[in-house]
């Protein structure tokens, strides 16, 4: 079986602010930005990875049967930051690190070797989506 992994989605209430985050701080390329009926979907992804992508989409399409209670639930777990998040790597955390920190990113976690093996950092994107990067080891690559 040939399996991989194409597209994660993580929830945006603010495009402008999350496409700046997605391509300016972290320095995604943009694939692909799609507007239909006042809403975005933006699909960014490392350059060098062009098989793998984040879709930045609205929390809720109307028309789903979203109830007005779920509405607010999914809007309040996004406030918290606790509604969707996604880990990424990199062989540089903490060059990757400073690089986000000084991008105005909100962190929620330095660089810290954790006892469940890895070392990472957390930070927050502009929908509050929590977003871990780990640090590379050399068995890893």
């Amino acid at each position: 079986m040939d399996i991989t992994i194409h597209q994660a989605f993580l929830p945006h209430n603010d495009p402008d602010a999350s496409l700046a985050f997605y391509r300016d701080t972290l320095g995604f390329e943009v694939r692909s930005d799609v507007g239909y009926g006042g809403m975005r979907w933006i699909t960014v992804g490392p350059a060098d990875q062009p098989g793998t992508s984040i879709v930045l989409e609205p929390p809720v399409v109307d028309g789903c049967g979203v109830t007005e209670e779920e509405r607010r639930t999914i809007a309040e777990m996004m406030a918290k930051g606790t509604y969707s998040g996604i880990n990424l790597a990199t062989r540089d955390l903490d060059g990757t690190f400073e690089k986000l920190r000084s991008g105005d990113a909100e962190v929620v976690q330095e660089p810290t070797e954790q006892p469940y093996g890895v070392r990472d950092c957390a930070f927050r994107d502009p929908a509050g989506n929590l977003i871990r990067i780990q640090e590379l080891r050399w068995a890893d690559r």
